[in-house]
């Protein structure tokens, strides 16, 4: 019935009462400029008011309209309701063309409550408005009084950072960044609907480019929640009435925020320049000692020149008269035997050449003459049909004590053609799982590029630097390590495969009969998997969070497996597993890993299961690895466990026949049921982590017990293996120091994920992680060459005189 217009001055504090049969407008203006902008900021206190008349408090601007009542109701989950008697918002300030403009503005008060409700007014500017450069500014936020400020972007300065900090871990508060229009969203149910956004608790930070805001300007704006529980803090207890309101106590917060230029092209140069320049160092230095190890062997075969009319009797004779050329193995029995060829080989191909089971029952012309076969007619099964195979391999791998010639006497095509399989498998599920992931990552960005919702993926935010439509271009570089050394061992490993191919075809008895038997496919398939890890962690990195970790560590567990299987194989080529069965269990491994991760946070009844599972799975390797696969899992297992245990437990006390692999079982189960035990009793969060854990612990334990087998052996490591082996435990050890600093994990909140972020420490273009991603790439690859390499002394060693650990 009444409306009442006053004429308002700026800081002067209006107590008055409204009720429904009056109405008040407060009338003020202000002067604005294009070059200086000052914020305008409402205060309203009102003494306690029914939810059922509330006051609402309406601000008019020339370009805007700003409503709100008191008490402020701001819902929470569960349709939760907190009131708020007391409220502070900042006016939206459009840009104006003039160089100086006088703009009015209002303030409505009205109610449509009965009885009369005081409320304070007050009207301020906002001195600190907008945002300096380099220089922190503190200030006060609550659900009811959010805070935002501007930053106009300096001539020169393309990208920035805005980092907001504060003491408080609690309450939680959103910090976004929006354009300069109005409205500006300042309140909890709001601020996301658009511009860039993120959770926090003690940091925040968002990198911002001049490119996407055409006013080079834009408004940092931070909120405080109404609840915690965004943030990783407790969750309220569900309302009992649903209209109940609840008390939301004190949730003041005190922050900071400082807004400061981030790096330029120049460093971004540097930064590529930098990891291009340090991997390409190994493909010189690759070239370099292949090179030196040319020049070597010309010399060696200057020294022992052998005509190249001479037959392969003139040769042997040579051996036995005391020559030595280069291609010929250090036959230890000639003299003893009297032959000129003492390989069995050889001296059995001529009586046994029906039978044909493995390269030794074919004299030299048939093996030469045989290379040059077609390998797609060959199949591993044309070799097994003999009915006394079997009982013949119960006799050669029961032996007490096995020599390489024992478990190498299967065909090298068929072997050739087993382990080849390696490689072909691992490119088929390479380019099957890497193009999904490619196209799930681009949603990925895309979607927090669309939305602005910085907690869909956790970075460190504190050194994340965009290019084009990427958030985190350094991690993503820091990847190509991994690719580009995959890549350069893959065409060392070719070179190898080259040479040794080329020893068959001349008949070269070093490659025929003597050293570790070389099968490379298992090789190419572990230079293929570290490309591919490369590819697919920086997949990962585009966007790392909860739902797709699984790419950064599914070839990490291909890696592993693969080393194990390259390891034993060594020794025992004829009875390693195949491509099918290794693929298979690897990819059992990730299916429980993706269990894990879904299931496994604090669900006892999963670890349980896991932990039964893996201590069976460990039992039935051991039992396999130790009978050399001279075993069956039927029926009647459990009475033959029964006979062995009474004949060599109870009847007579007798050790094991095989003692060396009996303690590297035991030495693996004690590891292996030790990790199931730390895994029930910790339950760890990340479990993909813990299941690559086992992994490495017990390809660790392997790789020792092979080195420590060897030197016991009487062998010798050569100094190339023996650098690498040095290199790569020094890398290792710096490498998972910087693993472990845990720069983010989505284990956590989004918020309490930032809490680990860093700033960048090298070439302020990478941070710990990135160093992490070159240093593990290179261990890596050093980790390849010591595989490569470590029983290279035994290039010259008869195969009847290597052993078998």
């Amino acid at each position: 019935k009444s409306v009442v217009q006053k004429n308002a001055e700026f800081d002067v504090i209006y107590s008055d009462a409204v009720t429904s049969e009056n109405q008040t407008i407060y009338a003020f203006n202000h002067t604005i400029s294009r070059n200086k902008t000052e914020g305008v900021r409402v205060s309203v206190d009102v003494s306690s008011q029914g939810l059922e008349s509330p006051i609402l408090f309406v601000v008019r601007q020339k370009q805007a309209v700003l409503s709100f009542q008191i008490p402020l109701i701001l819902r929470g989950l569960y349709q939760r309701k907190y009131p708020y008697d007391h409220v502070g918002r900042t006016l939206c300030q459009p840009l104006t063309r003039a160089a100086s403009e006088t703009q009015y503005f209002f303030v409505d008060v009205s109610t449509l409550s009965l009885q009369g409700t005081n409320y304070q007014l007050r009207v301020s500017r906002v001195e600190s408005f907008t945002l300096q450069t380099d220089r922190k500014f503190s200030f006060i936020a609550s659900p009811s009084q959010p805070q935002y400020f501007k930053y106009i972007f300096p001539d020169g300065v393309d990208t920035v950072i805005v980092k907001v900090n504060s003491d408080m871990n609690f309450p939680c508060s959103v910090m976004s960044i929006q354009d300069i229009q109005c409205p500006v969203y300042d309140l909890d149910n709001n601020v996301a609907f658009t511009g860039m956004y993120q959770t926090m608790t003690k940091k925040g930070a968002i990198t911002v480019q001049r490119k996407d805001f055409p006013s080079y300007s834009f408004y940092v704006v931070v909120v405080v929640k109404t609840e915690d529980e965004a943030c990783g803090g407790p969750l309220r207890f569900y309302p009992l009435r649903p209209d109940a309101l609840m008390d939301a106590g004190n949730r003041t917060k005190v922050l900071d925020v400082m807004v400061s230029p981030a790096i330029n092209s120049e460093v971004y140069v540097m930064g590529m320049l930098f990891c291009l320049g340090i991997f390409l160092s190994f493909y010189l230095l690759t070239l370099l000692v292949a090179c030196v190890e040319n020049k070597r062997m010309n010399k060696k075969r200057a020294v022992f020149q052998i005509p190249p009319d001479m037959s392969p009797a003139e040769t042997g004779r040579n051996v036995f008269a005391g020559i030595t050329p280069a291609s010929t193995c250090e036959y230890g029995s000639f003299a003893d035997n009297g032959s000129t060829h003492s390989s069995e080989a050889i001296t059995d191909s001529a009586t046994s050449t029906d039978n044909n089971y493995g390269y030794m029952d074919r004299s030299m012309d048939s093996i030469g003459r045989c290379r040059q076969e077609s390998l797609s007619s060959v199949e591993e099964d044309d070799y097994d049909t003999l009915d006394d195979i079997d009982s013949d391999k119960n006799i050669v791998r029961t032996k007490k004590f096995l020599c390489v010639s024992d478990l190498a006497r299967k065909d090298k095509r068929v072997l050739s053609k087993k382990y080849q399989i390696y490689f072909w498998n691992i490119a088929t599920i390479a380019v099957f799982y890497a193009l999904p992931v490619i196209q799930l990552v681009i949603t990925y960005q895309t979607v927090v590029n669309v939305t602005g919702n910085q907690d869909i993926c956790f970075y460190n935010f504190l050194c994340a630097h965009p290019l084009g439509a990427l958030s985190a271009f350094n991690n993503i570089l820091s990847n190509l390590g991994y690719v580009m050394l995959g890549l350069l061992f893959l065409l060392i490993v070719l070179k190898r495969d080259i040479v040794h191919n080329r020893a068959l075809v001349r008949n070269d008895l070093n490659a025929l009969e003597c050293g570790i038997p070389k099968h490379f496919g298992l090789f190419y398939a572990m230079g293929t998997a570290l490309m591919m890890e490369g590819l697919l962690s920086a997949c990962y990195h585009v966007c790392p969070n909860y739902t797709n970790f699984q790419f950064d560590t599914s070839f990490m567990y291909m890696i592993a497996g693969l080393c194990m299987l390259k390891l034993y194989q060594k020794r025992h080529p004829d009875i390693n597993a195949s491509a099918y069965t290794a693929y298979a269990c690897l990819a059992m491994v990730i299916f429980f890993s993706v269990l894990g991760v879904v299931f496994g946070k604090g669900n006892m009844a999963f670890w349980i299961v896991f932990s039964v599972i893996h201590i069976l799975a460990t039992l039935l390797l051991s039992t396999q690895l130790y009978y050399m696969g001279r075993w069956r899992l039927d029926s009647g297992v459990l009475r033959r466990i029964g006979n062995v245990i009474y004949t060599d437990c109870i009847r007579q006390c007798s050790g094991p026949m095989y003692i060396d692999r009996m303690v590297l079982l035991i030495m693996g189960n004690i590891v292996n049921w030790s990790l199931d035990s730390y895994g029930l009793i910790e339950r760890p969060n990340d479990f993909a982590s813990y299941l690559l854990a086992i992994a490495i612990c017990n390809l660790l334990l392997y790789f020792a017990f092979y080195i420590i087998m060897k030197l016991r052996s009487g062998e010798r490591i050569q100094c190339l293996a023996l650098v690498c082996i040095l290199f790569t435990a020094v890398v290792w050890g710096f490498a998972l120091y910087f693993f472990f600093q845990g720069l983010s994990t989505w284990q956590k909140t989004p918020a309490e994920s930032r809490e680990h972020n860093r700033d960048c420490i090298l070439l302020s273009f990478f941070d710990d992680h990135d160093v992490w991603h070159f240093l593990s790439s290179i261990a890596m690859f050093g980790s390849f060459l010591v595989l490569l390499t470590l029983d290279d002394d035994l290039d010259t060693v008869q195969r009847d005189k290597i052993f078998v650990f």
